[in-house]
């Protein structure tokens, strides 16, 4: 389609009004181009190919990443909210034209503190929503990928001695670049999977779905809240005079071994009462329900700088900017 003088004056790029290109970015965001493009006839009589759905997408989702790293709309809701800040990160697969590689995920937020709670209430107690919340991904290495904390730290207002709450699963390469970049970083390990290891060790012990095994898991878990690595360590030690068998060793020692790896990353009691997060819920929902649920789709395979732009455009939506780039952005 060809272009004219008044298009710009008007808000058409690229043959479509910025009203018009945001129902596409959203219909490709929210299912398949394909399905995007029946919804958008179905809901408002909008006739669109699905390659124009996907044109949209690619092209608009490079906009945003100039518009993430330049605007200052695109950092003013976070760096203005109020509470702690917390980061979570984490990974999922995609399938990609290369084989299936790791999207990693990154979610900054800013929460306040929550009521205290004693290690009995941990699965029960609601803790206040984010009050904001930036998100970012992409199928990079390791070091590329951590290399862009600080950066994207910086751009939303976060000072290098701030404190930061990290919540992450027991991965080496978070843990190590975490102490590389954040001198004043307080990591703790994700519960969830922590008790995952947990549950482990106790069917290696004593056996799958036997009541000695949900005794032991059950202890152990309200140990491990308790007392952190401690008291963990010291159940493991007394649990070890029965393990006789070879299978039970191993299951002991290696939750012991990951475990060790994370022992001032266990103080679930203290945050518990300070109010604060234990779980890494935050960056769990993106790789589910934003990231994972768009490009791991049943029979999708994505070159990985469209999946890249994809979840680039997804994340915008659960990073809560959706309003202010299209307010915003030219």
């Amino acid at each position: 389609m060809g272009e004219y003088v008044a298009d710009a004056r008007l808000g058409i790029a690229g043959g479509q009004t910025r009203q018009a290109r945001r129902l596409l970015c959203l219909a490709g965001t929210s299912w398949s181009f394909a399905a995007g493009s029946d919804h958008l006839r179905e809901m408002s009589g909008l006739k669109v190919a699905a390659n124009t759905v996907r044109n949209v997408c690619q092209v608009e989702a490079g906009r945003v990443e100039q518009w993430q790293a330049n605007a200052p709309q695109a950092t003013a809701e976070y760096a203005k909210s109020a509470g702690e800040i917390e980061f979570f990160t984490d990974g999922t697969c995609v399938n990609t034209t290369d084989g299936w590689k790791e999207m990693r995920l990154g979610v900054f937020t800013k929460r306040p503190l929550g009521d205290a709670a004693t290690p009995d209430e941990w699965g029960d107690r609601v803790l206040p929503k984010p009050t904001a919340r930036h998100v970012f991904a992409a199928i990079e290495s390791a070091d590329a990928f951590a290399a862009r904390w600080p950066l994207i730290a910086s751009r939303l207002g976060i000072r290098s001695q701030r404190r930061i709450d990290v919540v992450a699963d027991g991965a080496r390469w978070i843990w190590e670049r975490v102490s590389l970049y954040w001198a004043n970083a307080v990591g703790t390990l994700d519960i969830y999977h922590a008790l995952e290891h947990v549950a482990a060790a106790g069917k290696a012990l004593h056996g799958e779905g036997t009541s000695e095994t949900n005794g032991w898991i059950d202890h152990a878990r309200n140990t491990l809240l308790r007392e952190g690595h401690a008291g963990i360590k010291s159940l493991l030690a007394e649990s070890a005079l029965i393990a006789v068998r070879g299978v039970q060793r191993r299951g002991l020692n290696e939750l012991e071994h990951y475990l060790d790896a994370h022992a001032e990353h266990l103080h679930y009691a203290q945050r518990l009462a300070e109010g604060r997060v234990i779980g890494s819920g935050q960056v769990e929902g993106a790789c589910k329900h934003w990231i994972g649920r768009r490009l791991k789709q049943t029979g999708a395979r994505w070159r990985i700088e469209r999946a890249n732009r994809m979840a680039g455009l997804c994340a915008l939506k659960y990073s809560n900017q959706w309003h202010a780039y299209w307010s915003t952005a030219a």
